[in-house]
């Protein structure tokens, strides 16, 4: 069975760091790509950052570029978001997502729609104070 643990979420003051953490089980990177969305209040989800099983690309939306960094430990199955010089507006729900059947797409194609994930995590609450 697959899921997903996403952890690390907060309370920050603005300019500060998190590290957000997604814990997978019941598969393996090899045959996924995985995929940081958020969901702020009365807004539509939105791709973070992906990175694509098919050759390793990532994409980071325009808002994070230059703060958030994915990352990966194949031998913990954990994929991990470092989030610098937080800012309010970066408040918002996170969760992590799989791809299997659309592996194969690239990262920024992955993250233009969450549809395109095919199992999602239980989210992590990160907000950030100015």
């Amino acid at each position: 069975e697959v899921q997903l643990q996403a952890s690390g979420g907060g309370l920050v003051q603005a300019g500060g760091s998190l590290r957000l953490s997604c814990a997978a089980s019941g598969f393996t990177f090899d045959y996924y790509s995985i995929g940081w969305f958020r969901q702020a209040p009365g807004k539509e989800r939105e791709g973070v950052s992906c990175v694509s099983s098919s050759d390793g690309s990532t994409y980071y939306a325009d808002s994070v570029k230059g703060r958030f960094t994915i990352s990966s430990d194949n031998a913990k199955n954990t994929v991990y978001l470092q989030m610098r010089s937080l800012k309010p507006e970066d408040t918002a729900v996170y969760y992590c997502a799989a791809s299997h059947y659309r592996r194969l797409y690239s990262a920024s194609h992955l993250c233009q729609d969450p549809s395109f994930m095919d199992y999602w995590g239980k989210g992590t609450q990160v907000t950030v104070s100015s």
